[in-house]
């Protein structure tokens, strides 16, 4: 067997046996989840397990990477956002205080050499097809920098902020993952490299997903789904800045959070604070008579099918994909609001 599917497969091994030993270790530690704090009615479980994702990841990464200035930034920032999230997930830290950290994160990443390069025509006959603009210098760099920073805490926080049902942010993870990895694989991309990396990343969240799949045994907790947000982030930025593939993997999240954000802003309301009247899509399904698992099938089938869709697109087609996708996260929208609102 080839290392692409020999390492992922260890990967996926090793998650595997660490969430079993967690299933002791952990309430040995304490570190025990809150069911009492939102009314549920079962025994407290493991949590936040997603420090083993990122502790795998981190020693699978140190092993395969060269130690660059990249690398070793990018491991920092995987590091500092870790201790954030772990902190958070026990003690509550103020939304504020979070927000400021995962910006330095993305700093300190992009510092390292992580941004988006380059942008592709949308438009074909606007300039030359499938044409790229290089963002090197002047305003060009300032206007990259900006916007891989932007990229990075959307999508730290999009998968974060969808992670109101167990199993769903890992089966999403799965997906992106897997479709980063079979993109680079293409004759597009041709990074064998960062195939192995996505293709491990896809284990590790698929033996998370064994265990955390409702009704869960553990909860990965923020730790875990921002550090799977900020891997996508990054690993889009790695394959040529393949946002556009990404936003369609993801796209039920990330329009999510947008509309959201929307509602919370006509309110008069911060868009950091939620409210029981100010819900996800997943919440707003689950009061519809929604269970838990046909959400995520739902959510999980809409990223698979425009994801896969991404891979055969040429730039406009998937402008043209994502225009489609916001149309059926529109009707969700309307669907599962009250008395048909958005």
């Amino acid at each position: 067997m080839t290392p692409l599917l020999t390492i992922p497969l260890l990967a996926f091994a090793t998650t595997v046996v660490l969430h079993f030993a967690a299933l002791h270790v952990f309430p040995w530690l304490g570190l025990l989840d809150f069911p009492e704090r939102y009314g549920l009615q079962r025994r407290p479980i493991p949590y936040p397990t997603g420090i083993l994702a990122v502790l795998t990841f981190c020693a699978f990464f140190a092993v395969l990477q060269p130690w660059t200035t990249q690398n070793i930034g990018l491991l920092l920032g995987i590091v500092l956002l870790m201790v954030c999230c772990f902190t958070d997930d026990r003690l509550f830290l103020s939304p504020f205080l979070r927000f400021g950290i995962q910006a330095l994160v993305a700093v300190v990443v992009i510092a390292a050499g992580v941004r988006i390069g380059a942008v592709t025509n949308p438009l074909p006959g606007v300039l030359a097809p499938e044409s790229s603009i290089v963002l090197s210098s002047g305003w060009l760099l300032a206007f990259s920098v900006a916007f891989t920073l932007i990229w990075l805490l959307f999508t730290i926080n999009a998968l974060n902020w969808f992670d109101g049902i167990p199993g769903q942010v890992s089966t999403l993870s799965v997906i992106g993952f897997l479709t980063i990895g079979f993109l680079s694989l293409s004759a597009r991309v041709d990074q064998p490299a960062l195939a192995l990396l996505s293709f491990i990343l896809a284990g590790i969240a698929l033996g998370i997903l064994i265990f955390d799949f409702s009704p869960p045994r553990v909860l990965m907790g923020d730790t875990g789904a921002m550090f799977f947000g900020l891997m996508i982030g990054v690993l889009t930025i790695y394959s040529g800045g393949k946002v556009a593939t990404a936003f369609l993997v993801l796209g039920v999240p990330l329009i999510d959070v947008l509309f959201v954000v929307v509602r919370r802003l006509h309110r008069g309301q911060s868009p950091f604070r939620g409210n029981s009247t100010d819900q996800h899509l997943h919440h707003r399904l689950l009061k519809k008579g929604w269970s838990p698992r046909q959400v995520i099938v739902l959510t999980a089938g809409i990223g698979a099918l425009f994801g896969i869709t991404a891979l055969f697109l040429s730039t406009g087609g998937k402008v043209i994909a994502g225009l489609l996708l916001l149309i059926v996260m529109l009707g969700l929208s309307w669907y599962s609001g009250k008395n048909g609102k958005l």
